[in-house]
């Protein structure tokens, strides 16, 4: 079945649009429970959007008329609605959130039973279960226990006890769902944090901070010879870090220092990281050199924890940040994320900026442009036809990725090789070829 409403991260959209509103989510809450089986408690928590609060009613709604028993988390990140699902043996979480979009954006994603992302068959089942018209709105939403406290003792006990005492860290939350979490956690753990992003109005979040924009980030770091800098997306599943010098490192970096350092230590599970295929090409390089093992996923958190538990691996994610400690948290945990690096450094002794050095990118061009409407790839003769050549051309010293965003409308578009030339000509091409069958309204950077 084809999904229409959800993409790659659930259902998301302009607040107030077709998709996005009362009515529809309370209509999506009734057939996901309906999907879920109409009975058993729901845990709903959501970001620092000002529209949270009454799309949390809404999908409320919808799964009381289904049977099912909705409790309100209030705002908590992302991964903290997971681990509450998990804990608790719920059979439904729901996060109303737009993750790293803007403010004027939200959106809808759920949790299986264990905290679990559901899989595109689910939400296919789901879409196939939206009732006509919404239901009658809940007269009031349970709240649950105190989800925030639970959650900062878990990820506080992930490192001995005052462990990062004399560590200054800047930490940007977004204006997000973590402002109240990661800061306590690394206190608690003994560091002085400096905060970027931490006073949410409900209009505010990612505006010019947090992972999108690691930019004041580094200046920070930089200004107060900090030891790391950490920022998260405004849900909190996804980590960009950025080290002493004020130079900031991806999901790839951080993802290669953790799968080498689990591999020296022998605790890299099945000796495998997984990846998507976003990922650069110098991950399998020194993965490979160290004796383990990457495996490929198409791009989408859920897609490489599926991966994850087919193969038994316990450490995967993507070069946008979000990192999967299985072992640790059913999702991306960008607090999880953080600490687990930080792990590494004290272990090892050494600052982030020479831990880096363990991952050798190949040459790498990357454009994301901004489309009047999405079409069906097969479709777009021009665009097709060059990649086929840049494919052809670059052989197994590179490769070339184009795909529409799951949660925008963009064409993202990547090309790796043997030289800054050859990426760089090979991007401009795509550019034009692009241009050909579509409208473009943002050319991109």
């Amino acid at each position: 079945m084809k999904r229409i409403y959800f993409g790659t991260d659930g259902v998301r959209g302009p607040y107030g649009g077709p998709v996005v509103n009362e009515a529809f989510a309370a209509r999506l809450g009734e057939a996901a429970g309906r999907w879920a089986g109409g009975r058993g408690r729901v845990f709903i928590g959501r970001d620092t959007r000002a529209s949270g609060e009454s799309l949390v009613a809404a999908v409320a709604s919808g799964l009381a008329a289904a049977g099912m028993e909705p409790v309100s988390l209030g705002i908590l990140p992302t991964p903290a609605v997971a681990r509450a699902v998990r804990q608790s043996g719920a059979v439904l979480g729901v996060v109303i959130t737009a993750s790293h979009n803007p403010a004027i954006d939200n959106g809808i994603k759920f949790f299986a039973g264990g905290g679990i992302k559901l899989t595109d068959e689910d939400e296919a089942r789901i879409e196939a279960l939206l009732p006509a018209e919404p239901c009658v709105p809940l007269p009031a939403l349970p709240e649950a226990g105190d989800g925030v406290s639970d959650y900062i003792k878990a990820a506080s006990d992930l490192l001995p006890g005052r462990s990062l005492a004399g560590w200054r860290i800047v930490l940007d939350t977004a204006h997000g769902a973590t402002t109240a979490t990661s800061p306590a956690v690394l206190r608690a753990l003994g560091a002085e944090v400096i905060g970027i992003g931490d006073a949410p109005d409900g209009h505010n979040i990612n505006a010019e901070v947090g992972s999108e924009h690691p930019e004041k980030l580094a200046d920070r770091v930089r200004a107060t010879g900090a030891r790391l800098g950490i920022a998260h997306d405004g849900d909190g599943d996804r980590c960009i870090l950025c080290d002493e010098t004020g130079s900031v490192l991806d999901g790839d970096e951080v993802l290669t220092l953790l799968a080498l350092h689990a591999l020296a230590q022998g605790r890299l599970a099945v000796s495998t990281l997984v990846v998507t295929v976003q990922s650069n090409l110098g991950v399998d390089a020194a993965v490979n050199a160290a004796g383990g093992r990457v495996a490929r996923t198409a791009v989408g958190d859920r897609y490489v924890s599926e991966r994850m538990r087919a193969t038994g691996a316990t450490l995967g994610g993507e070069s946008s940040g979000h990192i999967i400690f299985s072992d640790t948290s059913p999702t991306g945990d960008g607090l999880v994320a953080a600490l687990k690096a930080i792990e590494v450094m004290l272990a090892q002794g050494r600052p982030l900026s020479e831990l880096r050095k363990s991952l050798r990118k190949f040459p790498q061009a990357v454009r994301n442009l901004k489309v009047r409407e999405k079409r069906d790839l097969s479709a777009c003769g021009s665009l097709t036809r060059e990649i086929s050549a840049l494919e052809t051309e670059l052989g197994a010293q590179g490769r070339v990725l184009v795909r529409f965003s799951g949660t925008e409308a963009k064409l993202r578009l990547l090309v790796e090789g043997s030289s800054d030339a050859v990426v760089q000509s090979g991007i401009g091409r795509l550019v034009q070829a692009a241009g050909v069958d579509l409208q473009l309204i943002d050319m991109g950077i």
